[in-house]
């Protein structure tokens, strides 16, 4: 950071001016940078700082591209700024609860590789979420020049969704990490999305020119190692900003309907037609989705994928909320107890 660094440079905007208030003239906005258990690091115009939370927000409530309001005085968060958009997923382990992956993201490449990386299934996932969260997502396939075939790759990404834009590159070529220069300029947000080993670090040091280290992929299942370990948003040549991730292999989904239907317009415009509404596409009279899957013009692992990624959200979007269900009733249950020791204690009514 240097003296003559803007907030524009950081990629603020009208969007997030129009949150500010009179009351907030002696705060100061800052973008975060990093996210620790107690703490963030935050970007301001002069520096970098280091900020920790009120009693009332907590690290689960902040995400790595995060608009702040800051008390500079005492290093102290004020609160977060509304987000243009935001990148969640079902957090890891039994708990049902959303974990904020990365915020205010303009563009998600999704990063695979040209070899057995390269996972229709998990694309779309990507997609759904990359939708969901209102960020365009771009797909990036590299190890191209190891490939007998990028071509095909290539063909493959930009059929999983309508209108998708896909790349296949060479990530240690400069020249070919300049095709991801007109998602890169000032103002603008990337991430950086897929499993480890695909070359994430290398794009990321490519465009950022850090010198992190990278790690080779296993030969069996050409999945790699992590060398990334945590969130972090970097500067980047063309002016804009770089959110790296660490490679994640599960991306559970967490109310991502909108997403998935988005990335599936090819099923969803024959469900659509459908004679019966809860028609579940499989041997119902009048099943327009069927009917092209006969026809030649629907591909029937589309369909499977589909029925997939939305039993998974329903069943995770109820769960959700019978979980919800059950602590509200729990509680009410513990103030109904706790009342009526009140009153025994004030009555004697032992």
């Amino acid at each position: 950071m240097t003296s003559e660094t803007t907030l524009d440079d950081l990629g603020w905007d009208d969007f997030f001016q129009s949150q500010l208030s009179d009351d907030d003239a002696d705060f100061t906005p800052m973008r975060v940078s990093e996210v620790h258990r107690d703490k963030i690091r935050a970007l301001s115009t002069d520096e970098a700082h280091l900020i920790v939370f009120p009693s009332h927000i907590n690290s689960g409530d902040v995400a790595v591209g995060d608009w702040v309001l800051v008390d500079a005085d005492i290093g102290r968060l004020v609160r977060v700024f509304e987000r243009k958009s935001c990148l969640t997923r079902r957090a890891a382990g039994p708990d049902l609860r959303k974990q904020l992956v990365a915020a205010n993201v303009d563009t998600l490449f999704i990063v695979t590789s040209c070899n057995a990386d390269f996972n229709e299934a998990r694309l779309e996932r990507f997609i759904s979420m990359a939708f969901e969260a209102g960020s365009t997502p771009v797909i990036v396939a590299t190890k191209a020049d190891t490939a007998e075939d990028a071509a095909d790759y290539l063909a493959r990404a930009e059929r999983l969704s309508f209108g998708q834009v896909a790349l296949a590159i060479n990530a240690h070529d400069p020249d070919d990490l300049a095709r991801l220069s007109p998602w890169c300029g000032p103002k603008q947000t990337i991430a950086l999305l897929g499993s480890s080993g695909v070359g994430k670090t290398t794009i990321t040091n490519g465009l950022a020119g850090t010198n992190e280290a990278t790690a080779g992929i296993r030969e069996d299942d050409a999945r790699g190692r992590h060398t990334t370990t945590a969130r972090s948003l970097h500067r980047i040549k063309g002016g804009g900003w770089l959110l790296d991730t660490p490679g994640m292999r599960e991306f559970g989904l967490y109310d991502a309907s909108e997403g998935i239907n988005a990335v599936f317009q090819d099923v969803t415009q024959y469900a659509d037609q459908c004679k019966f509404r809860d028609c579940a596409h499989e041997s119902e009279p009048g099943c327009a989705v069927q009917a092209a899957i006969e026809a030649g013009d629907l591909d029937p692992e589309r369909l499977k994928r589909w029925k997939k990624l939305q039993r998974e959200d329903m069943i995770q979007t109820e769960t959700v909320a019978q979980t919800r269900k059950r602590s509200r009733t729990t509680e009410k249950m513990y103030k109904s107890a706790k009342q009526l020791r009140a009153h025994r204690r004030k009555f004697g009514d032992d």
